[in-house]
């Protein structure tokens, strides 16, 4: 996520399996080769660093112990990505400011 001084944040969410995969690129290690090493499942593991499927805590562990990325930072990017994509949910924003008339008369 980024944010810049007057607080406005990126127009795409950035997911943190975007992170990865430019690492795994970056270090010329192949998806396959690398789900097969650490036991993973080469489907799941795609479709995490394609961003259809969120870095769980105890992957982002995996994660640390195999490419040194920080997994505090992989869970806070998730969290944040979550946030995000959840601000742009029209159903929700529309529930949202309708507990928000409701809770003004408190």
């Amino acid at each position: 996520m980024s944010i810049t001084a007057n607080n406005l944040q990126s127009f795409r969410p950035y997911h943190p399996g975007e992170l990865v995969k430019e690492e795994l690129e970056c270090r010329g290690i192949k998806q396959k080769d690398f789900a097969k090493k650490f036991g993973l499942s080469y489907s799941a593991l795609n479709e995490t660093l394609n961003a259809k499927r969120p870095i769980t805590t105890e992957f982002a562990l995996l994660l640390e112990a195999a490419l040194g990325i920080n997994a505090d930072l992989l869970v806070r990017m998730q969290t944040d990505y979550n946030i995000q994509v959840a601000r742009k949910n029209n159903s929700l924003l529309e529930k949202l400011n309708n507990i928000k008339k409701i809770a003004a008369v408190f």
